[in-house]
């Protein structure tokens, strides 16, 4: 059973996803899955929340999705985006989330910025944008090689996300007033 702080915080998580769905996305001319900034949405949530709360608010941003609510970015919604190019980064969203939580709550009491973003980029960037364009490439045809290939069209920026979203987690999760709220 989930307390109301732990709901306002999942809640909070998964609008801030949403919110980062209207910047508008960057599409690629070599693929058809667009550069977004939702993913440090993704991370955050395994940050800031852990695999538990984490998890669930990616969840809910899905579902949110999935009922049509135009909350990805470029204000895409609706069951059929799960069926579509970018099906594979949506279904592992969750799974990013819980992974970087699980390293977060591990690490917790004295957790840092190397941690983070060593774990952020082994499971945000490269399982993420290595499973995700695999996973695109079965669905619009293409080998496997190209798909490791295109992958790395992803991964300066989403180094850069990552970055920026464990800047934020350890300053954070490091704060006495912030350690106070989320106990």
């Amino acid at each position: 059973m989930m307390n109301t702080k732990e709901l306002v915080f999942t809640a909070l998580m998964a609008a801030i996803i949403c919110i980062l769905g209207l910047v508008p996305p960057v599409p690629l001319p070599i693929m058809p899955v667009p550069i977004v900034l939702q993913n440090i949405g993704i991370f955050l949530a395994g940050i800031m929340l852990g695999r538990k709360l984490g998890t669930l608010s990616v969840v809910v941003f899905l579902l949110l999705a999935a009922v049509g609510l135009p909350v990805l970015s470029g204000g895409r919604g609706g069951i059929g985006v799960f069926a579509g190019p970018s099906a594979g980064f949506l279904f592992l969203y969750p799974v990013v989330a819980f992974f970087i939580g699980w390293i977060r709550d591990k690490y917790l009491h004295k957790v840092n910025f190397i941690t983070l973003l060593v774990a952020t980029i082994i499971i945000g960037v490269l399982g993420l944008d290595i499973l995700g364009t695999i996973i695109m490439g079965f669905i619009i045809n293409i080998p496997i090689s190209k798909s490791i290939v295109l992958s790395l069209t992803f991964m300066p920026g989403d180094i850069v996300k990552a970055i920026i979203a464990s800047l934020i987690g350890a300053t954070l999760l490091n704060h006495s007033r912030f350690k106070q709220l989320i106990k």
